[in-house]
């Protein structure tokens, strides 16, 4: 049952469409109402008390490995975080803290912060006895023009998904002078990791606009080694992305803000409609509580950063009655291998498969 779901969970991510599929045999299928806790009060180490004081202890996956929990790399970014900037709870921490989906055992956990340059920093912990998901992002305000540390992390008893990236806030392939300016001495990052984590498979091209040259797109079988190296990976990124917020000027000029929160904007609404675990979250809790989870936590700005739709960002989406098309690849082509060489050049076709 489980090895069906991680199938599913890793062809519905070809299309960044994170989580959509994941574990459904594990859910029970018992209707418990979901049970939205209280939020927690934030310390002022603020990692001190993530869970509300409703919420059960959290359970940690058992693995072949030993014990292992994503909760070490929610600390370190926090902390990191509060060495460079005053990081301070996000008006949304009072309503998404944490729940208990309707099985009556899974925990989703949430946290969001937000801070001079940071819009918002974001987490959502889900954990049950047969796996473990996190999915962390923090987005800079539009007034710096900073890619997105993007953190999407799935792991069973027998299989962990991984992407981890600073996804670009511009498109790489196209826009070369975007990738000098904040990748090109990434490079070297990149391929460290790369060689401990082989490319994932199957990415589309539709998807691969979002993603980086120094992006990790992997899988791998549990052990203590590879969480080592991925746990050190994480911290190394996310340093990196400090260290580029820390020294981004704030734009004045106004159409360059404009621009830049435009960006932001068609990545969230690219990301709501082809990446929300909205299959998942449902399954958890219901479609209502999904929906409102996915746009106004998972993908918060929507409604602030722009008003454009989906099909205005991605009009070859469009079916003949209006509607948006659910295929997850309209061109058809998705990258077997990684589409970027050693010095970050995108090698186009190299690897192109149809999907």
């Amino acid at each position: 049952m489980v090895s069906s779901c991680v199938k599913s969970f890793s062809e519905s991510f070809t299309s960044m469409d994170f989580c959509s599929s994941l574990l459904t045999a594990r859910l029970s299928s018992s209707l418990i109402k979901p049970q939205l806790l209280t939020s927690s009060l934030i310390s002022s180490s603020i990692t001190t008390n993530f869970a509300s004081k409703k919420c059960k202890p959290h359970r940690v996956l058992k693995v072949s490995a030993g014990s292992f929990s994503y909760h070490k790399f929610i600390h370190f970014a926090l902390d990191e975080t509060k060495g460079h900037a005053l990081l301070v709870p996000s008006p949304l921490q009072e309503k998404y803290s944490s729940m208990t989906a309707m099985d009556g055992t899974t925990e989703l956990q949430m946290l969001s912060f937000q801070a001079p340059k940071i819009r918002l920093l974001r987490s959502l912990s889900i954990e049950n006895e047969a796996m473990q998901i996190l999915d962390f992002a923090v987005f800079a305000r539009p007034e710096f023009d900073v890619p997105i540390f993007c953190a999407n992390f799935f792991s069973t008893a027998t299989i962990n998904i991984i992407v981890l990236d600073l996804n670009p806030l511009h498109n790489v392939i196209d826009q070369r002078d975007y990738k000098e300016k904040y990748f090109k001495r990434l490079i070297p990052l990149g391929l460290k990791y790369s060689k401990l984590f082989p490319w994932g498979g199957k990415l589309t091209s539709e998807s691969l606009k979002f993603f980086s040259p120094i992006v990790i797109w992997t899988k791998f079988p549990p052990s203590q080694d590879s969480y080592d190296a991925l746990y050190s990976a994480f911290t190394e990124y996310y340093k990196a992305w400090l260290e580029l917020i820390d020294q981004a000027p704030e734009e004045v000029d106004a159409s360059h803000i404009t621009f830049n929160r435009e960006a932001q904007h068609k990545y969230l609404t690219w990301r709501e409609e082809k990446d929300p675990g909205h299959g998942i979250l449902k399954r958890l809790i219901g479609e209502r509580l999904a929906r409102d989870l996915v746009r106004n936590f998972l993908f918060n700005g929507l409604d602030e950063l722009g008003s454009k739709g989906f099909l205005d960002y991605f009009p070859e989406y469009r079916r003949e009655d209006g509607s948006i098309n659910e295929k997850r690849s309209i061109i058809g082509k998705s990258f077997e291998n990684r589409p970027w060489d050693a010095r970050g050049e995108f090698i186009g076709g190299n690897g192109v498969i149809p999907s």
